[in-house]
């Protein structure tokens, strides 16, 4: 069965939650600190902080660890002075592949992600290069638990999204980015805690991988995930169940 997008698209949150906590927690705590920095430590003003703090606590980040991200993004402290940059290149099988980046040393990071790209098979591209075969979608993930799928279909249909897909998990709704936060506070307040409420690259034309190729790719993007400075990685490719089957055994 081709046309594995459901797990392309949760793959690098689903990573994220199968490694150690503490990475988990530094790459929230980091866009908290961002958040604050950008829009002020006030989470009823600040939608993007408002949204972080709701990630984390639904991946049960203790409320120290909040707060204490909180106060890094209103001090000066250097180490704190995230930017958040783009990368963007082709992988085995001219994959299109986008990594999300917030560091304090763009030099690093960039070196980085380079040398993984090279390493398994791919070339980092100007950045443009690969992104205009994507959409940038919002995106809220909730648990499919005593959630009737028709009645969520109807309820996100009516408040402005057109798509979804579900793994074995969680549904994953997709919307317009200016309805994001506004749709994801209606889906919480019928339906209970959402998992994640960002924004993603969804692309538009998947590429079909081989086998011999799929193993190489998915090393090149638990390489990149693993990155302390990346956080979020997005790709277009498909493999078939098949594939998947034997890679994940």
């Amino acid at each position: 069965m081709a046309g594995h997008s459901k797990f392309k698209n949760i793959m690098h949150r689903k990573g994220a939650q199968d490694k150690k906590r503490a990475k988990i927690f530094s790459r929230l705590g980091r866009e908290i600190s961002v958040s604050v920095k950008e829009g002020g430590p006030d989470p009823e003003k600040n939608i993007r902080l408002r949204s972080a703090i709701g990630s984390a606590k639904s991946l049960n980040m203790p409320k120290d660890n909040i707060e204490r991200a909180i106060k890094k993004g209103e001090g000066n402290d250097a180490d704190s002075n995230y930017e958040e940059v783009r990368y963007e290149g082709y992988g085995p099988d001219g994959v299109a592949i986008i990594v999300e980046a917030l560091t304090n040393n763009k030099n690093r990071t960039a070196a980085e992600v380079r040398s993984t790209f090279s390493k398994y098979g791919g070339n980092l591209g100007e950045t443009g290069s690969v992104s205009f075969g994507f959409k940038r979608l919002g995106n809220i993930t909730i648990n499919k638990d005593n959630i009737n799928e028709e009645e969520l279909f109807d309820f996100i249909i009516e408040n402005g999204s057109d798509d979804y897909e579900l793994n074995e998990e969680e549904y994953v709704i997709f919307c317009d980015q200016k309805i994001l936060h506004e749709l994801n506070q209606k889906i919480i307040e019928k339906f209970g805690q959402t998992n994640f409420t960002g924004l993603i690259w969804k692309s538009e034309n998947d590429i079909s991988v081989s086998k011999d190729k799929a193993d190489t790719l998915f090393k090149l993007l638990n390489i990149l995930e693993e990155n302390e400075d990346v956080q979020a990685v997005s790709s277009n490719f498909d493999v078939t169940d098949d594939i998947l089957a034997s890679l994940t055994a």
